[in-house]
């Protein structure tokens, strides 16, 4: 199976609001020792959504986040890897015809792209975030909090050639001492199990390690989204007006 990568490099301060401005960790209750909701989508609905043939894993992770908050309210998305392609070159001027601007997508960019334009399912409905802020990479902390309470994060990668190695092989992501570097790659955290932290990679679910998320994360956002909401609550019960109009007055 090929594998491609396509998160350009991270920009330190490209998105403005940070979820600790808005969240203390302490003030709410601990999180569980698991959570997450990945086995509402079946291990084999994912899809891989082109990213075994181009650079185009944000618009395949935002699709992947899409399809679970959707069904976390009992509603059934899907998409197509024209759709997702779409995306990808209305955002980044990518043409398949044209190999050389296969070149990958800034996660503040398709954040922002999300919010103003929203990702096209199948039927050409458009899914729009309300907001995003900026988590921070190596506080596993925050990382945990937003996936527990939003339904996902977007983690962004700076990927080691082992971590193929290890996909290839079935195995989790793990740290291998000395492994060069890759290229950068995006993937929704969407779950916190026992046997590692859960990920949505190449149209399938992933383990890795906290020690590989804290030695390869470089930046990572979290979601604000309205597809999983019912009655205005998460999941998880948390509410989300105060934020979006917080937020909003910010913008």
């Amino acid at each position: 199976m090929t594998f491609k990568l396509g998160k350009k490099p991270a920009r330190a301060g490209a998105v403005r609001f940070r979820l600790a401005s808005y969240a203390d960790a302490s003030a709410l209750p601990p999180l569980p020792a698991t959570f997450g909701h990945d086995a509402l989508i079946g291990a084999r609905l994912w899809g891989m959504l082109a990213n075994d043939r181009y650079g185009d894993c944000v618009w395949a992770g935002a699709a992947h986040e899409t399809m679970l908050l959707a069904r976390e309210a009992g509603k059934v998305v899907s998409f197509t890897d024209a759709g997702v392609l779409g995306d990808y070159a209305a955002a980044t001027g990518f043409d398949p015809a044209r190999p050389e601007t296969d070149q990958g997508t800034d996660m503040q960019e398709a954040a922002a792209y999300r919010r103003g334009t929203g990702v096209a399912d199948a039927r050409g409905v458009r899914h729009r975030i309300a907001a995003y802020l900026a988590l921070e990479p190596g506080n596993v902390t925050h990382l945990y909090l937003a996936t527990y309470l939003f339904g996902v994060a977007g983690i962004g990668l700076s990927l080691p050639v082992s971590a193929i190695d290890q996909a290839r092989r079935g195995e989790a992501w793990d740290v291998v001492d000395g492994a060069p570097n890759e290229g950068g790659h995006y993937v929704p955290l969407v779950a916190r199990r026992a046997d590692g932290l859960h990920v949505v990679s190449w149209g399938a679910v992933q383990v890795m390690s906290e020690r590989f998320l804290q030695q390869y994360c470089d930046e990572a956002i979290a979601y604000v989204s309205q597809d999983c909401l019912v009655e205005q609550r998460s999941p998880e019960n948390f509410a989300y007006d105060d934020l979006i109009r917080d937020l909003a007055a910010l913008a």
